[in-house]
Parts: structure tokens; C-alpha cells; sequence
């Protein structure tokens, strides 16, 4: 009898658009295009393909309808089956943020933590990763990287460290905006780590020379930052052109965010990209690009001819 009021209750509840996807993981899967995922090579655990940044967008300090509102495109971003949430001590507030938001919602089971050490924050490696916990509010994190490779060698040691004794779960390293491509190599080359987070997006495809067939050959999974070129990217698309009809037919792209997302995903070597976002809209937006099909091959090429004839 008790089952079935409450079944009669959470019926009511959904009809009148009460209940959320947030409340009932179950129902974002039945409403929504499932979010690809793809194993992380040194475990074989699935990631899924669209995470989440954190740079500058949630650095807001104290003020309290900005971390309101960034608790929203939290919420969106886990109701779609997020995952990876990155950030840095290099942005700000943004931790903090992400622990208010997390208090508020709830420790999903999807999340997927990555955090970073950087030297100029101060503190040992051990005392960052500790002190970021805690403003974050867990215990722990899945991911720590070494922020642009700033003093790597101490970093990942200590690191290893915290991984052997089950206190982290994954390391690795970073850059962005195309720095240092050369030192990253021969660390992705050299050194036992299991991320690899890096600037690629359809324009600045530097990446695919080297990096990325490294990455794949030594079993290294793929962080794409910097999706968007900081926002620049896509903002200038929406404003000037519309999504080519061919790409609807030919990969089931509605949205820039989908081509450009699904642009980098689609890469062998990429695990998932991290585009960052302010606003529910375009949280739900980004999410929808993780959904099937991806392009293939030639389709990838004749993305970058139609964005290079602009």
C-alpha cells in the first residue's frame, strides 16, 4: 500500500514537473541522448566524453547569486550523466565554489574529481591536495595533475606517493594554449602517468601531430582544455554563420556546440573535453554534443575544410 501511494505521489509529482532528473537519475536517461563514454586506457573505468571546466567561469567569489546560479549549471551538467569536473588553484575561487555547490546538491556518484597542484599556490604537494579537498568538500580526489607542467619532476613523485596509498586514484600533467609541447612530450613519453590534459579544438589542431599519437601509443587518456579557444570560438560561429545543413545529415549536429564538441571527442585518442559555461542553457547544450553518432574520419577533414573556408 505504502509503495504504491508513493508511486501514486511521485506520478502526480512528475506530471506537474515537480520532479527533477537531479532527483531520479533514471529519468535523464529516458528523456535525453545518452552521454558516450570511453575507457580510461591504464584502468579501463569509463569516462564520459563531455566533462566540465571550471576556469574563470566559477571564480565568483562570495557573492551569493552567482554561486546560486553556478549550483544550476552544476546540477544540469550531472542530471545530463557528467562526470569530470576540473579545476585549479590557479582559478580563483573556483573550488570553493564547487564545494558550496556540492553541498547544496549532494556528492553524485558520477563525479569524477580532478584537481591540480601548482607551485605558485604555496604549500607543499601534499598540503595543496589536502587543503583543495577540503574546499571542495571531499575526501579525496579521482585526479590530480601537475598545472603546466610547473615543477613536474617534485610534483608527480609525491604524487605516485599519494596514488600508491590509495589517497588519489589518477595523476597527471597539463598545459594549455600551446605551451611547452616539446618538455610535455618527453614527459608523456618517459614518465608513468595516466592523463594528459592539453589545449585542441578545431582550430588549433597542433596536437595531432605528435601528442596525441603518443598519448594513444603509451596508454595515456586525453583531457581536451580550452574546447571553445576560451569562448572566442564559438561565439564568433553563433554570430556569423549558421551549423551547416550537411552536418546534421551526415552526424546528427543541431547546435555549434555539437560540431565543435563532437569534433574533438571524436578523436582516438581523446577521452573527453572540458568546455566551460556560466549559463543552464548552454550546460545543456555541451552535454547533448556526448550523444551518438560522432563523425567518422572523413567527415572529421571536411569540418576542418568548412571552419578553415570561413
Amino acid at each position: 500500500m505504502e509503495g504504491k501511494l508513493l508511486r501514486r505521489q511521485f506520478l502526480k509529482m512528475l506530471g506537474a514537473g515537480v520532479v527533477s532528473a537531479w532527483g531520479f537519475p533514471g529519468l535523464a536517461s529516458a528523456q535525453s541522448p545518452a552521454l558516450l563514454s570511453k575507457p580510461i586506457p591504464s584502468s579501463g573505468e569509463s569516462l564520459p566524453v563531455i566533462g566540465m571546466g571550471t576556469w574563470r567561469t566559477f571564480n565568483v567569489g562570495n557573492d551569493p547569486e552567482l554561486l546560486a546560479a553556478r549550483t544550476q549549471v552544476l546540477k544540469a551538467f550531472f542530471a545530463s550523466g557528467g562526470g569530470l569536473v576540473d579545476s585549479s588553484p590557479m582559478y580563483g575561487s573556483a573550488a570553493d565554489t564547487l564545494g558550496f555547490a556540492l553541498k547544496q546538491l549532494g556528492i553524485p556518484r558520477t563525479l569524477f574529481s580532478a584537481e591540480k597542484v601548482w607551485s605558485p599556490a604555496g604549500g607543499t604537494t601534499r598540503e595543496q591536495v589536502t587543503s583543495l579537498a577540503e574546499r571542495w568538500g571531499l575526501k579525496t580526489f579521482d585526479l590530480v595533475q601537475v598545472h603546466n607542467l610547473d615543477d613536474w619532476q617534485e610534483h608527480l613523485a609525491v604524487l605516485r606517493e599519494l596514488k600508491a596509498s590509495g589517497v588519489i586514484r589518477y595523476l597527471g600533467i597539463t598545459t594549455s594554449h600551446g605551451r611547452r609541447h616539446q618538455e610535455f612530450e618527453q614527459v608523456v613519453a618517459s614518465t608513468e602517468i595516466d592523463f594528459a590534459q592539453m589545449t585542441y579544438n578545431i582550430t588549433h589542431r597542433e596536437v595531432e601531430a605528435r601528442l596525441l599519437p603518443l598519448a594513444k601509443e603509451r596508454g595515456v587518456a586525453v583531457i581536451a582544455n580550452r574546447p571553445y579557444d576560451g569562448g572566442s570560438l564559438i561565439k564568433g560561429l553563433k554570430r556569423r554563420e549558421k551549423v551547416p545543413a550537411w552536418a546534421a545529415e551526415e552526424f546528427g549536429c543541431r547546435t555549434w556546440a555539437d560540431f565543435l564538441l563532437k569534433f574533438i571527442v571524436s578523436h582516438p585518442a581523446v577521452n573527453c573535453a572540458i568546455p566551460a559555461t556560466s549559463r543552464v542553457e548552454h550546460m545543456n547544450e555541451n552535454m547533448a554534443a556526448g550523444a551518438a553518432p560522432l563523425p567518422d574520419a572523413k567527415t572529421r577533414q571536411k569540418m576542418v575544410a568548412y571552419i578553415e573556408s570561413l
